[in-house]
């Protein structure tokens, strides 16, 4: 069965893991200038995952360089503690993952009226089936294609059926989330993210590392459109 998302086109949201850290507002000059929608802000803390990345100094020191919204995904232990300082910097989407938070229901709550749009993020090993109570609640949900923490992996195909699982719910349902796919997102996975019913999708190394990152998004759209025809 082929499911479509809420999206005519993708949201496209380059991920500055990717980025050349030492110049990250060329980074973001270069989303922009390539016609990107979100900029995704992937935030690591050494135990979650295994790496490390950026804390709410970054993201409040970058979000006035840019226009595009700012997609933070809390990839951390304890998402509660730092959900106000990442709120504060300016994040638009803020997403933590269920597997780190005993009270989700209340955490989302605390995203919402901190004026930020909060999001769910599950990891491969995670079925979709948990959400169900958030679903209503959320304006986002993350689901990680490959398992978090390093860029440049491979999309773990099962995944897709999360995808769709959610995509059949939230038609089911009448809800009004967007999903978001991380992980593995390229030429050759974007037309299976689009059948499932993806709307954001999260593009690393398929960005930065492309001679033509311009060329990139537009072939990422164009292929995303030509497989719901």
């Amino acid at each position: 069965m082929i499911l479509y998302g809420l999206m005519e086109e993708p949201l496209l949201a380059p991920s500055l893991l990717s980025a050349d850290f030492s110049d990250m507002r060329s980074a973001l000059a270069l989303i922009e200038a390539a016609g990107a929608d979100w900029v995704h802000f992937d935030v690591m803390d050494g135990r979650f995952v295994p790496n490390l990345t950026f804390g709410p100094k970054m993201a409040a020191d970058l979000k006035p360089h840019t226009r595009l919204p700012l997609d933070v995904h809390l990839m951390t232990v304890e998402p509660e503690r730092l959900v106000p300082a990442f709120a504060a910097a300016g994040a638009d989407y803020l997403s933590f993952h269920l597997e780190a938070c005993v009270h989700a229901h209340r955490l989302v709550e605390t995203i919402r009226s901190s004026g930020a749009k909060p999001g769910i993020a599950i990891v491969p090993s995670t079925p979709a089936s948990l959400l169900a109570e958030l679903l209503p609640l959320v304006d986002l949900v993350l689901v990680m294609t490959v398992d978090p923490g390093q860029g440049g992996q491979h999309l773990i195909l099962s995944c897709l059926e999360k995808c769709a699982a959610l995509a059949a719910q939230r038609a089911e349902r009448g809800l009004s989330f967007l999903i978001s796919l991380d992980g593995g997102i390229n030429a050759e996975t974007i037309p299976l993210a689009s059948r499932a019913g993806a709307d954001v999708l999260v593009m690393g190394s398929a960005f930065f590392s492309a001679d033509d990152p311009a060329a990139a998004l537009r072939k990422a759209r164009d292929a995303f459109k030509a497989a719901r025809r």
